[in-house]
């Protein structure tokens, strides 16, 4: 069977499409739990009085070394 390139593309959307509610929701479920995301030491934090801007560089950096050490674990199991 041989399938256009359009069908391959829809695909890929809908697998986008998927990873994206998948995250909001761990997102919104991470939230109950009140964790310091965005108020680590290291984070940045401008109030004013009618402007908040949040950069949260630390709350950043400990998310990628998780997630880099949670799918280096998941590659070397999947590789046995």
């Amino acid at each position: 069977m041989n399938l256009s390139p359009m069908y391959s593309f829809g695909k890929i959307l809908l697998s986008f499409g998927v990873l994206l509610i998948l995250g909001g929701g761990l997102l919104m479920l991470l939230s109950r739990f009140n964790l310091p995301f965005g108020r680590l030491p290291g984070d940045i934090r401008i109030e004013r009085e009618n402007f908040t801007c949040i950069f949260p560089l630390a709350s950043s950096i400990l998310i990628s070394v998780l997630l880099t050490l949670l799918l280096n674990l998941a590659l070397r199991f999947w590789r046995r």
